[in-house]
C-alpha cells in the first residue's frame, strides 16, 4: 500500500464538504500529484479487512481489554444514480421498509470506554444471478449472507488474538447459528436483541418435553433476568424485557438475550447500550468522511473509496480522543476555517479588482 497516498486521500475525505474526485485532490495539491496517480492508487488492488487491521492494530493493542465488546451491524448508503454492479446493488433497508440502490457494508467495531474502532468490514457483494420465481427475471444475489460475513469477521478477530468478552448485535444478527458460533466455536458470550416471536422453554425439563412458548407471550417483569432455553440451543441464556419511550411518546419493548448467565438485568442492558456506538459510527461515516461522495465507477475503485472512508473515520476517532471533541464538532471547526479562508480571499480579490462603477 502506498502510505503517502493513503494519508493524502483519507485526509482529503475528512477535509471535503462536497464530491471527492482524483482531479479535485490534485487541484487541492496544486497539481503536485497528478490525478492519474491518484486514480492508479484507487485502482491498483482491492483493499480489505486485512489491510484495515494492519492500520488499526497498533491502536487496538493499546486499548484492548479482556472485557472489550465487539459490535456487529450493517448499514446501507444509498447511491441512487450510480450504475448497478456487484458492489452497488439493491438492498432491503429495514429502517425505511423499502429497497434502496447503494452499498451495504457489514462492520465489526471494537468498543470500550476509550474508543470506537472499526477492526473489520465486508461489503455485501451481489455477485451471482438467480431467476426470480414470480417474475422470471434475473436478479442479483450475494454468494455470502450477512450472517456468514459476520461469522468470518468474528473468527478473524479471534485468530488475530483480539481481547474481547462479548459480541453485541441487533435482531438481524441474532440467529441461532450465530449464537451457537459465538458461544461454542469462539468460546465468547453474546448480548443480542431478539424478536418477540422466538420460542423459549422456561426450564430444562420443558425443553426436553418440547414445551416452548413465544417470548412475547411470557409475563416478563422489567428489571428481572429470567433463565430460559431458546429453541435450537443446548445451553441456557438470560432473557430480559426492556421498556422504552419513543420520540413520539409511544412505548416500545426490546427483548435482550445473553449467553452469560452470571449477568443481571442492569449488566445486560448496559452492555447492549454500547451497541449504539455503531450507530454513531455509521452516522459519522456518512456525514464526515464522504462515504457516498465519490463518482468512482468500477467495483475496485468503489470498494477502495469505501475503504478509505472507513480509515478516515478511524483517523477522525483518534483526533476526537486527543482533542476531546466529537467528530461533528471537529468537522465544524474545519468548515468554519474554510469559510474564513474563502471570505478573506474574496476580500483580497475585491480590493485588487474594484468594479468600474465604484
Amino acid at each position: 500500500m502506498n502510505k503517502e497516498m493513503l494519508e493524502l486521500y483519507s485526509d482529503y475525505l475528512i477535509s471535503s464538504f462536497s464530491y471527492t474526485t482524483a482531479t479535485g485532490l490534485s487541484k487541492m495539491l496544486d497539481n503536485k500529484i497528478s490525478h492519474d496517480k491518484i486514480t492508479r492508487f484507487l485502482s491498483e488492488k482491492e483493499y480489505t479487512s486485512k489491510d484495515l487491521w494492519k492500520l488499526v492494530k497498533t491502536t487496538v493493542r493499546e486499548i484492548e481489554s479482556e472485557d472489550g465488546i465487539i459490535t456487529i451491524d450493517d448499514t446501507i448508503q444509498e447511491k441512487q444514480y450510480t450504475d448497478e454492479n456487484d458492489v452497488i446493488s439493491w438492498h432491503y433497508d429495514h429502517s425505511k421498509s423499502r429497497s434502496l440502490k447503494g452499498v451495504n457494508i457489514v462492520s465489526c467495531i471494537y468498543t470500550n470506554d476509550y474508543a470506537n474502532i472499526p477492526i473489520a468490514f465486508e461489503i455485501v457483494k451481489k455477485d451471482t444471478f438467480v431467476t426470480d420465481e414470480k417474475t422470471g427475471n434475473q436478479k442479483r444475489k450475494s454468494s455470502k449472507t450477512k450472517n456468514e460475513l459476520m461469522r468470518e469477521m468474528l473468527q478473524t478477530s479471534v485468530n488475530n488474538k483480539l481481547k474481547f468478552k462479548y459480541v453485541d448485535s441487533d435482531i438481524w444478527f441474532s440467529s441461532k447459528e450465530n449464537m451457537i458460533f459465538v458461544k461454542k466455536t469462539l468460546g465468547k458470550d453474546f448480548v443480542f436483541a431478539i424478536k418477540g416471536n422466538r420460542l423459549v422453554a422456561l426450564s430444562k425439563e420443558d425443553k426436553l418435553q418440547g414445551k416452548f412458548q413465544a417470548i412475547n407471550s411470557l409475563d416478563l417483569q422489567e428489571g428481572a433476568a429470567v433463565e430460559v432455553f431458546l429453541k435450537g440451543l443446548d445451553f441456557p441464556a438470560l432473557l430480559v424485557k426492556q421498556v422504552f419511550k419513543n420520540k413520539d411518546g409511544s412505548s416500545g419493548i426490546l427483548y435482550l438475550v445473553s449467553s452469560d448467565v452470571m449477568l443481571d438485568y442492569s449488566q445486560i442492558t448496559t452492555i447492549y447500550k454500547k451497541r449504539w456506538k455503531v450507530e454513531e459510527y455509521h452516522k459519522s461515516l456518512k456525514s464526515n468522511t464522504c462515504l457516498a461522495k465519490s463518482p468512482t465507477r468500477t467495483v475496485k475503485t468503489q470498494n477502495n473509496h469505501f475503504f478509505m472512508s472507513i480509515y478516515a473515520y478511524f483517523k477522525l476517532e483518534l483526533l476526537s480522543i486527543e482533542s476531546k471533541c466529537n467528530h461533528f464538532a471537529l468537522r465544524t471547526k474545519l468548515y468554519v476555517m474554510a469559510l474564513k479562508s474563502c471570505f478573506n480571499e474574496l476580500q483580497s480579490i475585491k480590493a485588487g479588482h474594484q468594479p468600474a462603477f465604484a
